[in-house]
């Protein structure tokens, strides 16, 4: 075997066994935080005082035994729902407070711009039919605010992906009849790929209540039927709930782009869909 293949091989093996350390790491804390649910910690209103059997060492050294740790991550209020394997997907209920929800939607609104895709020949953000929503990404000034700090960490913990691989923040608004037609969150063009490399997961936050449609469709997930926009298709969808996060894998386990990813947002019905997303990467983006 040549000297390149013999490094080609060693690194596609370093990254697949990293990934299933990975998946089995996150699935024990997913385990965790399931046994956690309804237990309320020091930090939040009616807590009761924590016992010494309520400490949990979690993967990254992060420990329970500081409420205001606990306070950051919700713990005792994120409920997980494991809903696919093959796709990963995991949905997170209560993720966001609805402090925090209204806070990104008041941040975002005053500087919404009508929403690109990604050209694969360019990288560069073009309008498309594909999408055709509202949206902004918060800039780095206000990723240092203590609330978006907290999220972001947040994140970084339930997704085991750490804080300086994900991209800054997007906060989107879908209004009556819009909608973002089924794709990949993977890219399929180099440009973006020299900076951070490939997008690994994906945590989608609802941000609004009181909406018909809209859901979060996974075509090749599950199978049995599901509502998307007011119609019956085949596939897996989850229904927009303020507060709720819809945690998802681009990448299989064996460092593969996953073509069962593929996803989309369907058309609103009526009301308003608010939602944050935030891509994480492979390697540091900032």
């Amino acid at each position: 075997m040549a000297p390149a293949m013999k490094i080609v091989f060693g690194l596609l093996t370093f990254v697949t066994v990293g990934m299933i350390i990975g998946a089995f790491l996150q699935l024990a804390f997913i385990r965790r935080l399931e046994d956690s649910y309804g237990t309320k910690f020091p930090s939040f209103k009616g807590s009761r005082k924590i016992q010494q059997d309520d400490y949990l060492k979690l993967p990254g050294g992060i420990s329970l035994w500081n409420d205001k740790e606990a306070e950051t991550l919700r713990l005792g209020y994120v409920k997980p729902e494991i809903i696919s394997w093959s796709p990963r997907i995991i949905v997170l209920h209560n993720f966001l407070s609805m402090e925090e929800c209204d806070y990104l939607r008041g941040i975002a609104r005053p500087r919404l711009q009508v929403s690109t895709v990604v050209d694969a020949k360019t990288g560069k953000g073009i309008r498309s039919e594909v999408r055709t929503s509202s949206g902004m990404f918060l800039n780095h000034a206000e990723r240092k605010y203590p609330m978006v700090q907290a999220i972001e960490k947040r994140i970084s913990v339930y997704a085991q992906v750490p804080i300086e691989n994900g991209e800054l923040i997007q906060v989107l608004r879908y209004e009556k009849n819009q909608y973002y037609k089924p794709h990949h969150d993977y890219f399929s063009d180099t440009f973006n790929l020299q900076r951070g490399g490939q997008r690994v997961a994906t945590m989608l936050m609802y941000l609004s209540d009181n909406v018909e449609g809209g859901e979060t469709f996974f075509p090749m997930a599950g199978t049995g039927e599901c509502s998307c926009g007011g119609k019956m298709v085949k596939g897996l969808s989850v229904k927009p709930l303020k507060g709720d996060a819809v945690l998802f894998w681009s990448m299989g386990l064996d460092g593969q782009s996953d073509p069962k990813s593929i996803h989309g947002g369907c058309e609103v019905l009526s009301g308003e869909k608010w939602s944050a997303t935030k891509w994480m990467r492979q390697k540091v983006t900032s």
